[in-house]
């Protein structure tokens, strides 16, 4: 599948890139793309949540009344669920939300979502381009070039660039990773996907079976 390349002002330059149909041509797998997302979303939840039960709560362990003879239920401290003040039942404790997913499946899911994209043709491949100075304008400049200010976009660079990250980073819209942090969910929250030319041959060197 051969893709035209674009350059910075959204102009089609004479340029071309074939992309691997082992990565962009596979049938895609909705459910490996589900498992991968669902994976990443519950490695993001912070499990910090607790609330206390009846041995944090502060309170005298002192019976509050005789066991028999008061003409009422019979009860014990004042940390008791049933007061006011009582500790949970049953309360959320800290816990890592994570779970093992297979790397096979990762890989499996990336592609399909790749896939996806390719078939329905929301992939824009870019001339290598660098910013000399942070500029949220000057990226801005770029995206309305390409007529994708409107759009969630997810730009590729080959390595980390420090200025283009910064660059998109007040942005709402638009996001900048590297080949190296490229994730399912990225790729299956975005519109378009911007690939400059050198981070094509890097996903197609490390991503190839």
């Amino acid at each position: 599948m051969k893709v035209s390349v674009y350059n910075t002002e959204g102009k089609e330059t004479s340029k071309s890139v074939s992309l691997s149909k082992d990565i962009f041509g596979i049938e895609p797998n909705n459910h490996a793309i589900y498992l991968d997302v669902k994976h990443y979303l519950a490695a993001q939840r912070q499990g910090t949540h607790k609330s206390k039960e009846r041995s944090d709560v502060a309170g005298s362990r002192r019976k509050l009344r005789k066991q028999k003879g008061s003409g009422a239920a019979r009860v014990g401290d004042i940390k008791n669920p049933l007061f006011r003040g009582g500790g949970r039942v049953f309360g959320p404790r800290p816990r890592s939300y994570d779970f093992k997913l297979n790397k096979k499946v990762k890989v499996l899911a990336r592609n399909s979502a790749l896939s996806q994209m390719a078939k329905d043709k929301n992939i824009i491949i870019l001339e290598d381009f660098s910013m000399d100075n942070p500029s949220t304008k000057g990226y801005k400049n770029i995206l309305s070039n390409l007529n994708q200010e409107n759009n969630k976009t997810l730009l590729i660079l080959a390595d980390s660039n420090k200025n283009i990250i910064l660059s998109s980073r007040n942005l709402k819209k638009s996001k900048v990773v590297s080949v190296s942090s490229l994730n399912t969910y990225d790729l299956m929250n975005a519109n378009k996907l911007m690939f400059l030319e050198s981070s094509i041959k890097e996903i197609e060197k490390n991503y190839k079976k």
